[in-house]
C-alpha cells in the first residue's frame, strides 16, 4: 500500500540489494484475493512473494531478503553480537516507539503534550544506538535504519498535521541529524511516497479520528 511505512521497508531492502521486483499496490478497504491467499493469517501488507512462496511481516521480510541475496549489499551486521543488537533495537522501536508515536496523531492540548513527552523519552532511548555513528548501521544504512527509517519521512508529517514538535535539535539532536542523512541517500529517497499526497491523506485521517474521539 503506497502510504504504508511498513511496506516501504521491503522496498528499501530490495533496492539496497539491487533486487528487481514487481510492486503490487493493495486497496486495504477491499483486500484482494491474492493478499488473502498469500497472507491468510493476518491479512496484512506487506507480503513478499519469492518464487511463489509468501513471506509476511516487514521485519521478517527484510531479514529474509538479506539472507536470500547474500552477495548484495549487506543489511545485517556480520558480527553475531551486532546482529543481536540490531534485532533488539528493532524490537524496541516496534513495540515501544511505534506505540508511543501514534497517540500524537490523535490527541490535542494537554493530552498531546503528555504523549509528545512520552514519545520523546522513547526516542531518546533509541537515539543511544546512534551515538558515534553516521547511521544506525554504522557508516552505511543497515537493518535498523530500514526498520526505523519511516520515522524520518512520516514523523515530520505527523508533526505538521498535529501541530506537535517531537524531534527537535534541542530534544533529539542525533535523531534529527540522522533524519537528514537518511533521507539524502539516493536509494532511500527514490522509494519515498509523494510528500504532498501523504500529507493530504494524513490530514484527512487526523480530522476523522479527532472528530470521532
Amino acid at each position: 500500500m503506497w502510504a504504508s511505512p511498513m511496506a516501504i521497508r521491503v522496498e528499501w531492502a530490495l533496492r539496497l540489494k539491487g533486487v528487481e521486483y514487481e510492486y503490487v499496490d493493495e486497496d486495504l478497504g477491499n483486500k484482494s484475493e491474492a493478499l488473502l491467499r498469500y497472507n491468510p493469517v493476518t491479512k496484512k501488507i506487506p507480503v513478499l512473494v519469492d518464487d511463489g512462496k509468501p513471506i509476511a511481516e516487514s521485519t521478517i521480510i527484510v531479514e529474509y531478503i538479506d539472507e536470500t541475496w547474500k552477495d548484495g549489499y549487506p543489511l545485517m551486521p556480520a558480527d553475531p553480537y551486532e546482529r543481536a543488537q540490531a534485532r533488539f533495537w528493532a524490537r524496541f522501536a516496534e513495540d515501544k516507539c511505534n506505540a508511543a508515536l501514534y497517540p500524537i496523531f490523535v490527541t490535542t492540548g494537554e493530552a498531546q503534550r503528555k504523549v509528545v513527552h512520552e514519545a520523546q523519552q522513547c526516542l531518546k532511548t533509541l537515539e543511544t544506538a546512534l551515538k558515534g555513528k553516521k547511521f544506525f548501521g554504522g557508516d552505511n544504512v543497515g537493518y535498523l535504519d530500514i526498520i526505523v527509517g519511516w520515522f524520518a519521512h512520516w514523523l515530520p508529517l505527523i508533526e505538521e498535521v498535529s501541530g506537535a514538535s517531537v524531534v527537535t535539535d534541542e530534544e533529539l539532536p542525533l535523531m534529527k541529524a540522522w533524519f537528514d542523512r537518511f533521507l539524502a541517500v539516493d536509494v532511500i529517497k527514490a522509494a519515498l511516497p509523494d510528500r504532498d499526497r501523504l500529507l493530504a491523506l494524513n490530514k484527512a485521517r487526523r480530522e476523522q479520528l479527532v472528530s470521532s474521539a
